[in-house]
């Protein structure tokens, strides 16, 4: 079976609210216990997804906005 590292990342708004997003693996714990910082975060418009979308067209999704946020800070 073919596997796919996945990270969750969980953002706590001051109000209370909380979204959890998923996407390709942004801290390793190497990284973390470096003490590795967030400098720029980036949240795409919101976009209505089949319910039934597969992993796969989930992860083109994730590698598209990563793409057109490194575009962007280029």
């Amino acid at each position: 079976m073919k596997t796919l590292e996945l990270q969750l990342v969980t953002v706590g708004l001051d109000d209370g609210k909380q979204g959890i997003f998923i996407g390709l693996p942004l801290l390793s714990q190497q990284d973390a216990e470096a003490g590795g910082t967030v400098e720029n975060i980036w949240f795409s418009d919101i976009k209505n997804v089949p319910d039934s979308l597969t992993m796969d067209e989930l992860m083109q999704l994730v590698v598209k906005q990563l793409s057109d946020c490194m575009a962007t800070v280029q």
